[in-house]
């Protein structure tokens, strides 16, 4: 039965998808109206758009249903997955880890029959988000950007390439965290209603993901390749301090216990928490931990459960009216507009999908995971890390569906062979 309020929220979450493509014109009247920049710059943080309009929904709700409905309606939601990918960015951003992950790159590199800084760039493209089906797409979402931000993402790169590399970045990301039943939020919703173990998905996703990714890894790399600096000027000025293996184990240790605890939020805050009194223990070893583009992450996707969750009305008959192919096509455009991860989680409600419907939901959710901001739950950590090597500091929303289109294709053709 659709309410006023199923109303109201439709009008709000199509106003918050408007204004991450209006971010940019705030940030415009920042410069303009100084006295006000700090308000314009606060709603031109594409991490605020969600949070802000969940908010308003919220008042919206007290007003129209009353407080305690408001209330309510705010507890039912479940917060485990925004509170997992900050905790996940801050310790994947950490010195320790970062460091052991660019050693082994540069290892890797050595091995490959090109430019040090060329290959380093397809290995971050191509090798990082495939290694996100082991230590979840978020871990793997913030790892590739940091390893790529001072070679890739930074002035002097042409900002068609950048976007460019952008969009191949948040496709790789989404599809390659397919190859294990665990690691990309749209699977996981659907894992368990359906029987879908890391076999299942290695054989019906694992391979194709992994043909897509090497390919779009390569044609951006190739394109890229007159304008990369060697990776290894990320680490210049840095403290010249070696770093204990004791050190590098604890820390990957840590990511790794909340990784497997990935469900029960409880028990990683808790671990995060110990690794926070680590990091304090030890100062000399860490740089400044990404506390605030975490907190900004974690706010946006909280805000996006918050409205996704009274868009269900309207979702889910849609979804449920597409034959298998159409399916393929509906969810490759629905997951432009809302998280691909609650679109699968609306399928996986729906009786007597056929084995072929549900393969098609899940292959073309995760193969638009690119295409927006908000298509896929570790996009947002992608723009927090990245946008400040783009012009003015901003990730435009066109410029973004510009750059994934490419790389998406190429994952829907490998998706539908």
């Amino acid at each position: 039965m659709t309410t006023t309020m199923h109303k109201i929220a439709l009008i709000l979450f199509v106003l918050a998808l408007l204004h991450t493509f209006a971010t940019r014109l705030f940030e415009g009247l920042a410069h303009r109206h100084p006295r006000h920049a700090g308000l314009f710059h606060l709603l031109g943080e594409v991490e605020v758009v969600f949070g802000f309009w969940a908010f308003v929904l919220m008042l919206a709700m007290a007003f129209v249903d009353g407080s305690a409905a408001a209330i309510d309606y705010a507890e039912s939601r479940h917060y485990t997955e925004p509170l997992f990918v900050f905790v996940v960015m801050v310790v994947a951003a950490s010195r320790p880890v970062l460091e052991a992950a660019r050693a082994l790159v540069r290892l890797l590199a050595r091995l490959l029959p090109l430019r040090t800084e060329v290959a380093q760039t397809w290995l971050g493209l191509a090798l990082v988000p495939l290694v996100g089906s082991l230590i979840t797409e978020p871990a793997a979402m913030t790892i590739a950007a940091l390893m790529l931000a001072p070679s890739v993402f930074r002035p002097g790169m042409p900002e068609w390439l950048k976007y460019g590399a952008l969009g191949v970045l948040f496709v790789n990301v989404s599809i390659g965290g397919t190859l294990t039943s665990y690691a990309a939020p749209p699977v996981l919703m659907v894992a368990g209603a359906w029987g879908w173990d890391s076999v299942h998905m290695l054989t019906h996703f694992g391979w194709r993901a992994v043909i897509a990714v090497l390919v779009n890894a390569s044609v951006v790399t190739y394109l890229l390749r007159p304008h990369l600096r060697p990776f290894d000027i990320s680490i210049e000025g840095e403290a010249p301090v070696r770093m204990p293996v004791l050190v590098t184990l604890t820390h990957l240790g840590v990511l790794t216990a909340i990784v497997l605890l990935a469900h029960h939020p409880v028990l990683f805050t808790g671990i995060f928490l110990l690794f926070l009194g680590i990091t304090q223990a030890y100062p000399r070893y860490q740089d400044p931990l990404i506390l605030k583009e975490g907190l900004l992450v974690g706010f946006f996707l909280a805000g996006l459960v918050v409205l996704g969750g009274m868009q269900q009305w309207w979702l889910q008959p849609i979804v449920a009216k597409l034959e298998p192919t159409a399916l393929f096509f509906g969810a490759l455009g629905l997951t432009a507009i809302t998280d691909n991860a609650a679109l699968t989680y609306l399928g996986s409600l729906i009786a007597g999908l056929s084995e072929r419907a549900q393969y098609m939901l899940v292959a073309g959710a995760v193969a638009g995971g690119g295409l927006t901001v908000i298509a896929n739950a570790p996009n947002p950590a992608g723009v927090a890390l990245l946008r400040r090597g783009f012009n003015d500091e901003s990730i435009g929303a066109v410029g973004l569906l510009l750059g994934a289109l490419a790389p998406t294709c190429a994952a829907a053709m490998l998706f539908l062979l």
